[in-house]
Formats: structure tokens, sequence, C-alpha cells
């Protein structure tokens, strides 16, 4: 097979994957807590964001529809995820495994699994940076959900949802803040399968390729959408009261700043997945501490179950990232 027929399994294997397990994770609380509303009106929403995150990025900053994350480079000037060449079948593996695990509800970073297995080199710097995400969200959450909303949340379970049409649009403008943020952040993740510069490391999308793309995203997001978020979306069902529209809305929000701090850090690539189990982390800590709805050993076994989910993706990641250059 030529080289672009590989491109082309990887990124469509890639596009379905990654939507389906990191974009729902960011969704999801936006599907849970929508979840009356017709499936398509969600869709569009998400789908009009995610255009123009992709045309913006590919107009401005010249095709390059990663916003820099392809592009970053070590302490010598190197590029940390440099273009294959050449591009052959042991780059459409980690999609492949990465559709497997979404498929049985494994929250696993797409970045770790995705990106390493292109620059082994990499790993250590994007996992030193998805630690610090995860450790920020984790001690934002308790803060935020402790001091800060502690009696907001409270009467947030004891009353029903709002019939004030503000909360609607507070909700949807912190998910499509979120979405955006998540979008730049993963964007790098798909398009490193399509025809990159090999000195910039950068997209070299041609207009066909661009508008195939979007197109190819568009549908993969209206299955997941359809579907109301398949499996990984227990992830987010399990949480404390996460099908109300007041906490999903202060759930995105802080999710979204977190992303755009650490958007503005650094361009080296990280793992959305870890932030947002870390998220979800000190939120159900911070929740059970106010109100004792749940004991300790319940949201730790809650809490280490997510964990150790990520864990083992990032297990999967580093294996298959030494082993598959073996392989060929």
């Amino acid at each position: 097979m030529s080289q672009e027929v590989f491109m082309v399994i990887g990124f469509l294997l890639g596009a379905y994957s990654i939507v389906g397990n990191d974009a729902i994770q960011t969704l999801g609380t936006f599907l849970s807590s929508n979840s009356h509303r017709p499936w398509w009106v969600l869709w569009l929403f998400a789908g009009g964001i995610l255009t123009v995150v992709l045309a913006y990025g590919w107009v401005v900053h010249g095709g390059d529809v990663s916003y820099g994350r392809l592009q970053a480079t070590d302490e010598m000037g190197d590029l940390l995820l440099p273009a294959p060449e050449p591009f052959n079948w042991i780059y459409c593996v980690p999609p492949f495994v990465l559709l497997l695990l979404t498929r049985g509800g494994i929250p696993v970073s797409t970045t770790f699994l995705t990106l390493t297995v292109f620059a082994p080199k990499a790993l250590s710097s994007m996992l030193i940076k998805s630690l610090l995400g995860y450790a920020t969200a984790f001690v934002a959450a308790i803060v935020v959900y402790r001091l800060v909303t502690r009696g907001i949340e409270s009467r947030f379970r004891q009353t029903e949802g709002p019939k004030s049409p503000w909360w609607v649009v507070a909700q949807w403008c912190s998910t499509g803040f979120l979405w955006s943020q998540w979008l730049i952040q993963d964007l790098a993740n798909i398009y490193v399968f399509l025809p990159r510069n090999p000195i910039s490391g950068a997209p070299d999308i041609a207009m066909g390729w661009f508008i195939a793309s979007i197109a190819v995203m568009l549908a993969m997001q209206a299955i997941i959408f359809y579907t109301h978020g398949g499996a990984i979306q227990k992830v987010v069902l399990s949480k404390t009261n996460t099908t109300d529209i007041r906490s999903a809305t202060f759930v995105d929000l802080i999710y979204g700043i977190v992303l755009f701090l650490f958007k503005e850090v650094s361009k080296i690539p990280m793992s959305t997945t870890w932030v947002f189990i870390g998220l979800l982390a000190g939120r159900e800590i911070a929740v059970a501490w106010n109100e004792k709805h749940r004991t300790r050993q319940e949201v730790s076994r809650l809490v280490l179950s997510d964990f150790a989910k990520i864990t083992f993706g990032l297990v999967v990641s580093v294996a298959i990232a030494y082993l598959l250059p073996v392989l060929l």
C-alpha cells in the first residue's frame, strides 16, 4: 500500500476513536444535562464550533490546524514529533487499539496512545505536562467545590433543574469555550496522520484534504451524538449530579480554564483525558466531603478506578511505542 492509503486509514481510525474517547469526555456533561434535546441540535452546536476552530487554524496559521502542537521542539531545537518517513502500517495500530479500548468504556489518553509511537522521545515531556494538568485540575476542583460552590452545589442536589433560560445560555457558553480549548489541544492527535511539512512538522494540508477531513470529523461526531456518547459516557454519568445543567456548567468552565492555561504555557501536546479525570476526582472528593452522601471507601474506589484506567492506557501506549518498531 502507498503512504497515502495508510494516512487515510490512520486518520479515519484516529478521528472516530479520538472523537469517541476524548471528545465525549469533554462534551459528556453537555450531553447528559441536555439529554432531553434532539441529538442533532447538540451536534449542530458542537459541529459548528469544530468547523470554526478548524477553519481559523487552517487560514490564520497557514494550514496548521494543530495550532503549533506538532511543531513543538526540545531543548536542542529538534522536533518532538517529526513527520515519519515513510508513513507505514505501524502508525495505524494505535488508533485501532484506542478504538477497541473506547468500545470497552476505558477512558485512556489518546495523546499518549496516538502520539508516542510517532516519537517515543516526546513521552517524558507529554507525561510531565499531563501529570501537572491532572494535579492542577484535581486541586482546583477541591478548592472550588469545597470552598467556593459548597452551598451552591448542595442546593443543586436538593432542588429540581432550573427553569430559567439563563442557565441554558451559561452552560452552552461554558461548553463552547471548553470545546474550543479541547480542539486546540487535541487536534494534533488526529491531524498527525495527514501530510506534514518534513521541516517544520506542521500539517501541510491541501484544500481537498482539509474539506474532506472536516466532513469526516463531523460525520464521526454525528454518530457519537446519535448514540448518546457510547460507553465512555458512563464515566461522566457515574459522578455526582452531572446531569444537572447547573453543575455541568461549573464542570465545563473549570475544565476549559485549566486547558486554556496549559495551552498558553507551552505547545507540547498534553493528555486532556488526565485533566478531565483529575477534575472529576477532585470534584467527587469535595462534594462527598461537603455532603457526606458517599462513604470514603466509595469515593476512593471511584477515584482510584478512573486513575487505574488512564494508567493502564499509559502502559499500553508505552508498550506499543517501543514494540511496534521492533515488529517493523
